[in-house]
């Protein structure tokens, strides 16, 4: 499994590579914004842990750029306690993050989570049509009215878990467990971020209503739009 680490300590690199490595990823490192973006397009990676602060740009914009030509699973390295950092990374296509400094053994955790969410498809149930969805679960894929939205990893499997049970309510927790591989800890709003992008993409229904309602205090729903589950 190839990695890619994007962060200008080096210090900080060189732990977490050797502790990585010996879980068994190939790591490759970079500490600048551009060889990072350089680097995360090149096709050669599965997966990309990238700071937030570099020399010569921003970690979200380096997200951003990556968001418009893949859907490359990519975990945030985030200022502790810095919330805005966080939603900001959740907002433009990241899926999880983890505050600095950060433990290496929670971190491995966190990414082979993020990893696992792009192989969660069952060769029994390989496609569903719901509403104008098709959703493909072997490509990862879905298209609305025949046209691909560009979901990422995470997105793609918070609608799969909801598109299953649709027209039935889904508890939060279950949610958060099924589809970003944890449960989530006071205070962690991840899964609001992933479903509010995972609204905007989707768009209203042909009745102009939202597809994915929130059950306030238990969880969300997927409303199909002739009402059956």
């Amino acid at each position: 499994m190839n990695l890619l680490l994007i962060d200008d300590d080096q210090e900080l690199c060189a732990l977490l590579r050797r502790y990585l490595e010996r879980e068994l990823f190939r790591v490759t490192t970079v500490h600048t914004a551009a060889e990072g973006l350089e680097e995360a397009l090149s096709g050669k990676y599965q997966a990309v842990i990238l700071d937030i602060m570099l020399p010569g740009g921003d970690g979200i914009e380096i997200l951003r750029a990556i968001r418009q030509r893949s859907d490359l699973p990519i975990l945030m390295l985030t200022a502790k306690g810095d919330e805005m950092d966080r939603i900001r990374g959740l907002e433009f296509g990241a899926d999880d993050y983890l505050p600095k400094p950060c433990n290496p053994r929670e971190l491995s955790a966190r990414l082979r989570s993020v990893l696992r969410r792009g192989h969660s498809g069952s060769v029994a149930d390989a496609s569903m049509a719901l509403d104008e969805l098709q959703i493909d679960l072997d490509q990862h894929r879905v298209l609305r009215d025949g046209v691909p939205l560009d979901l990422t990893v995470t997105e793609f499997n918070i609608l799969s878990v909801l598109a299953r049970e649709a027209g039935k309510v889904v508890e939060k927790n279950r949610l958060a467990q099924q589809s970003l591989q944890r449960s989530l800890t006071m205070f962690d709003r991840s899964l609001d971020m992933h479903l509010s992008n995972l609204r905007k993409k989707l768009g209203p229904n042909r009745s102009g209503e939202q597809r994915i309602r929130t059950v306030r205090g238990v969880g969300y729903m997927y409303t199909p739009e002739q009402g059956a589950a």
